[in-house]
């Protein structure tokens, strides 16, 4: 039985000298797949033809410099993911910053060491790798709150709006970058939890009754369910915190365990604020898109029972930038509801 290889990494060397090539050729060609130029333009044209996933670049060379070439790569959209490494004579720190500053992730210096070249090109091929799995699981958590969304009549995109508006809310209530990016990719999961809600419910015109509401209120407990317990401090774990807080009110009154005040958890109560205002602002085939002041009016009515007083504040000061981000996405939504 034939066992298909593995797939190689594809890597582009770029060094005017001959016997440079080959060195890199004999430490590499038996993990990588190798592509190899002797200038600048043509290490430009294979990087945009090919695509490789990292480029071991010559600084001192020809016509076009590395530092040179470096900076066309980083301006293109094609090819400015591609991290490049500099192999180089080179080694005054003055001449690794400018490598840096043309857009360099690393810098390996000659004479080469065989191990060291192969640590760098594996250490940097996997933050690639890391950077890919990120994304990927942003995307796998988008995609899994507009299953919800399809389900409960919401257009597609309130999940990607409302987790923009809770990013901004957080920020402005003290987070940190890394924490608002964590909020922003949790958020989306927020509802996910109506999966498991009947249709003959999600998708009542009228009103439910009191049975049928019970049945409503559990979506919070089947998302947290759904998303499963994590060990603290990670995205899931904060997604199962706002799908199971979100509905939470501040006086109490909420689902589905009739927390209160600061009892809620911050990312919940956030989340509560863009939600509602999201909801509120956009048309659904069962009413009308509130204005934005009416909207904002609500939630200041609400201060203090349903949202926390503060947090309602803070998202007023930041209207032109929610209005932004609503403007930006209704003009995606139009776009997608015409083709």
């Amino acid at each position: 039985m034939n066992v298909p290889r593995p797939h190689k990494p594809l890597l582009l060397v770029v060094d005017d000298e001959a016997a440079n090539l080959q060195l890199l050729r004999q430490i590499l060609q038996d993990d990588y797949a190798l592509l190899f130029a002797k200038d600048g333009a043509r290490a430009l044209e294979l990087a945009r033809q090919e695509r490789p996933a990292l480029i071991l670049l010559d600084v001192m060379m020809p016509g076009m410099s590395g530092h040179d070439a470096c900076r066309r790569l980083k301006a293109e959209a094609l090819t400015r993911a591609i991290p490049v490494i500099f192999v180089t004579a080179l080694n005054d720190m003055r001449d690794e910053l400018s490598g840096f500053e043309a857009g360099a992730v690393d810098y390996i210096t000659k004479p080469l060491s065989p191990a060291i070249v192969r640590a760098r090109v594996r250490t940097h091929l996997s933050l690639v790798r890391i950077d890919e799995l990120k994304e990927t699981r942003l995307q796998i958590v988008q995609r899994l709150g507009l299953a919800a969304e399809y389900k409960d009549n919401e257009t597609g995109l309130h999940v990607i709006r409302m987790s923009h508006y809770a990013r901004l809310l957080g920020v402005a209530a003290g987070m940190d970058e890394a924490q608002a990016d964590d909020l922003l990719h949790a958020a989306p999961m927020h509802d996910v939890g109506k999966i498991g809600i009947p249709d003959r419910i999600l998708q009542k015109p009228g009103k439910l009754d009191a049975d049928e509401w019970a049945i409503m209120q559990t979506h919070a407990g089947i998302g947290a369910d759904i998303i499963g317990q994590h060990a603290p401090g990670g995205m899931l774990a904060l997604a199962h915190e706002i799908a199971l807080s979100h509905h939470e009110k501040w006086d109490g009154s909420g689902y589905p365990r009739g927390l209160a005040g600061e009892d809620i958890p911050l990312a919940g109560r956030i989340v509560a604020v863009a939600d509602v205002f999201d909801a509120l602002t956009s048309a659904r085939p069962y009413k009308r898109a509130w204005p934005v002041t009416d909207a904002v009016a609500y939630l200041q009515q609400q201060q203090g029972s349903h949202f926390d007083a503060h947090l309602v504040d803070l998202f007023v000061g930041q209207l032109p930038a929610i209005d932004a981000i609503r403007l930006r996405w209704a003009e995606k939504e139009d776009k997608h509801a015409q083709a």
